[in-house]
């Protein structure tokens, strides 16, 4: 009782605190580092323009991919995939990431499509069985990793004819170097979840089932093949929709303003309200750690550097960055390399994690699973320069 008494007390603060008259400062400073540059009208046009465009060009694209990856999902886990993979993929996945085999299929999904698409994997209670609670929140960390991997490493590739060199070589390393941050990244995150939740209890209890499930054995859907194929694609599409309006707030709060940081003016040089307007002021930053940068990524430009921070926004957008850079001679093989490991790894996660964490509901980690995935893909970039150094010895 007592203890109960103090969780209450402690949803409580004094009506007029000190907070109350520092939190206004730091409001207003932030929107005035854009209102003084942009213009407070213009500010608030892009926010709203840009808020619309994610919704429309990203939320809307991601619920597809969480639909159709749900189905898919569903389909795997009712079929027994899961079950198989686990079985098959725990010798590798346990001393490697230390998460039940299953956990690759997390990997296998946001490869082919983006980091939302494990959230439908998550929504599964079968797939859930196979993990201790400590592990399950660590699959925010995994799947990120991996998002969009098969689109970025296809582009990277693409762009061979424009740089007039075969970019396979280095399509590989970075695809190394973002498998070495997926493992820095999410154990990462395992050490803070053990810290949380401990290493014994588990994700699903056998209570969570309408009945035990005997030793070696999986719950299927009733009827036969046909109908269960059925229930299977529309139960998982539905648990989709709910992961793609479940991430909005998400995704529109945090990707706005991360944009807006991160783009600089229209291309004319004026700020005109429209969308993915900014102030480049996460490039600006970058650019005087030039100095620290350049040995530890080898980047051949300063300019380089707009690519990974790009992609802690959006990947696809540091894409079409890294052609630019291309077609204007900036950027080397290595570079290749480091841009593959680094948009893999990090796409988009600032603007994608809160959300992610927010619908398997564990809010309190968001800045620790941030923290670890800011670790893992630095260590992914430097991976990939420095394995590529390596690889031109030879």
């Amino acid at each position: 009782m007592d203890q109960q008494e103090k969780q209450s007390k402690s949803n409580y603060i004094k009506s007029l605190s000190l907070e109350t008259f520092i939190f206004p400062i730091f409001f207003i400073g932030f929107f005035s580092i854009f209102a003084i540059q942009m213009g407070l009208a213009n500010a608030l046009n892009t926010m709203m323009n840009t808020a619309y465009q994610l919704l429309i060009d990203t939320v809307l694209y991601i619920t597809a991919v969480c639909v159709i990856m749900g189905a898919i999902s569903g389909l795997l886990s009712e079929f027994g995939f899961v079950s198989l993979a686990d079985k098959v993929l725990q010798p590798f996945m346990k001393p490697i990431y230390g998460l039940p085999g299953a956990a690759s299929l997390g990997i296998i999904t946001t490869f082919l499509s983006d980091n939302p698409a494990i959230l439908t994997l998550a929504e599964d209670h079968h797939f859930q069985s196979f993990f201790k609670k400590y592990q399950f929140f660590a699959l925010t960390n995994l799947g990120t990793a991996f998002g969009m991997g098969l689109i970025v490493c296809t582009y990277m590739y693409s762009l061979s004819n424009l740089l007039g060199q075969p970019l396979a070589g280095a399509v590989l390393i970075g695809l190394l170097g973002a498998l070495i941050g997926s493992i820095v990244s999410t154990r990462l995150m395992l050490g803070f979840t053990k810290k949380q939740f401990g290493i014994e209890e588990e994700m699903v209890t056998k209570q969570s089932y309408e009945h035990t499930i005997p030793e070696n054995m999986r719950p299927i859907r009733t009827g036969g093949y046909g109908s269960r194929i059925m229930a299977a694609i529309l139960e998982g599409g539905h648990s989709g929709v709910r992961m793609g309006i479940s991430i909005i707030p998400g995704v529109l709060i945090i990707c706005t303003f991360v944009m807006m940081l991160i783009n600089g003016p229209s291309a004319n040089g004026a700020y005109t309200g429209s969308a993915y307007e900014g102030i480049r002021l996460l490039p600006f930053l970058a650019e005087k750690a030039d100095f620290i940068i350049r040995p530890l990524f080898g980047f051949e430009s300063p300019e380089a550097i707009g690519v990974p921070v790009t992609a802690l926004g959006a990947a696809g957008a540091s894409l079409s960055i890294t052609a630019t850079l291309v077609r204007n001679h900036l950027v080397g093989v290595s570079d290749i390399a480091v841009f593959t490991a680094m948009c893999m790894c990090w796409s988009g996660y600032l603007s994608t994690h809160a959300s992610m964490m927010d619908s398997l509901g564990c809010k309190n980690l968001i800045g620790k699973a941030i923290l670890s995935h800011t670790i893992g893909g630095l260590v992914a970039g430097i991976s990939a320069h420095w394995i590529y150094v390596l690889f031109t010895l030879f």
